[in-house]
């Protein structure tokens, strides 16, 4: 897995301290993103409350932009990170598995401490 190049809009760089799209998720989204016939939306990530382990994952597409956003560029694809799910998503990487037995996204998020067993949430 290679991850491009990426930046933040105050010019710090991601790794440890920002979300990283993996090749492999950066295209998934944007054949999805081609479906969707539109070039303003990005992939927004947030931490929110819920799931069976406190916090859960949200990935989807988003036009707007919020104060304090974190945005990435991987393979053609904007990724944005909300200031307070930021935190919570340092380091992380977003995979897309395409196997036998699973499709979908992945996150491998070092921040969570325990997690449940769909993957879906985290605390």
């Amino acid at each position: 897995m290679t991850v491009q190049d990426t930046t933040t809009l105050d010019g710090g760089a991601a790794g440890s301290t920002g979300v990283l799209l993996s090749d492999p998720a950066a295209a998934k989204v944007k054949a999805l993103l081609d479906q969707e016939g539109r070039d303003d939306l990005r992939l927004r990530i947030a931490v929110q409350p819920g799931g069976c382990s406190g916090l859960r994952y949200q990935l989807f597409f988003d036009e707007r932009y919020l104060d304090g956003d974190q945005t990435y560029e991987f393979g053609g694809v904007e990724v944005i990170v909300d200031r307070m799910s930021g935190p919570y998503l340092g380091g992380a990487t977003i995979d897309f598995v395409d196997s036998i037995e699973k499709q979908g996204f992945t996150i491998d998020n070092p921040n969570a401490g325990s997690s449940c067993a769909c993957g879906d949430s985290f605390s």
